[in-house]
């Protein structure tokens, strides 16, 4: 697949996103990676679309008056949950390509007067050319967005992330990275390429792109969530039972999961996720 077509599909699949999620299906997907209730409470109404595979913020500490950007905001999830960690001295700025995605983000936001845009900003902007100056962040995060960039644009992110970040700051990201060499035939599918699967990256291909960027202390976990939530989880946020049986045996029908979950795509043919992807938590440091 090229490039221009990737990106068209990835637009068009999120801007459907950012109009149709339900809250408790949100709800259960952040909780099975790690978000709690008490984060889940602080933030508004509507930033949740259920589209993380992890918790990046789980594996750095914020701290006050630290800035905070975040690769791929969609609704401003994370974004806002930076922004209760960080304070009023701190930043967080979301950077997302998807016009629907930056004006929910922005509605989100207008209707809090506890945020100044001073300290929330949602800019518009391709992850691989992040329009902020160099030296911009202590931290960038990013959820579940990395594996959706054409892979002959990929190393561009992580050169990126270095230039943005200040000497010291540090990358925290929850992605979807391939467990094997995933299969042609899947890699060329484009509805398990906007659903975060076929274009996931293998761990040392990260390891490479992190290196090439001038980052140490990289650290790449595979945390064994189960990705078969998207595909279990019905829409009020209850679970449809085992979805993905064991090679071989039958798999129940109706095992399908919103349309604009990541994995949504895998439901067609009841693929089970954990097979050949997996969700990773990634860390590492500009010295």
């Amino acid at each position: 697949m090229d490039s221009s077509t990737i990106y068209d599909q990835v637009r068009e699949h999120y801007s459907a996103a950012s109009k149709t999620t339900s809250a408790k299906y949100s709800e259960t997907v952040a909780k099975s990676f790690g978000y709690s209730d008490a984060d889940l409470s602080s933030i508004p109404d509507g930033a949740n679309l259920g589209l993380s595979c992890g918790n990046p913020l789980a594996i750095t500490s914020l701290q006050p008056g630290e800035t905070v950007i975040d690769l791929g905001s969609g609704a401003g999830f994370d974004v806002f949950l930076a922004a209760s960690r960080i304070g009023p001295s701190g930043r967080a700025i979301g950077i997302d390509m998807n016009d629907d995605m930056l004006a929910r983000a922005s509605s989100i936001l207008s209707q809090r007067s506890d945020l100044s845009s001073s300290t929330v900003s949602f800019v518009k902007g391709n992850i691989t050319a992040v329009p902020l100056p160099d030296s911009t962040a202590d931290i960038i995060i990013s959820n579940c967005v990395i594996n959706l960039v054409p892979h002959a644009e990929k190393h561009l992110v992580f050169q990126e992330m270095h230039r943005l970040l200040k000497p010291g700051g540090r990358v925290a990201v929850s992605d979807i990275l391939a467990k094997k060499p995933l299969p042609q035939k899947l890699r060329q599918d484009i509805a398990m390429y906007v659903g975060c699967i076929a274009g996931a990256a293998e761990v040392k291909e990260y390891e490479n792109w992190f290196a090439e960027a001038g980052f140490t202390d990289v650290v790449i976990a595979d945390t064994n969530s189960d990705l078969n939530v998207y595909l279990e989880t019905n829409e009020d946020g209850t679970m449809k039972g085992d979805c993905c049986a064991p090679p071989g045996t039958t798999k129940p029908s109706g095992c399908c999961a919103p349309a604009s979950t990541p994995a949504a795509a895998a439901s067609e043919d009841k693929t089970d996720l954990n097979e050949y992807v997996g969700s990773f938590k990634i860390y590492a440091v500009k010295q």
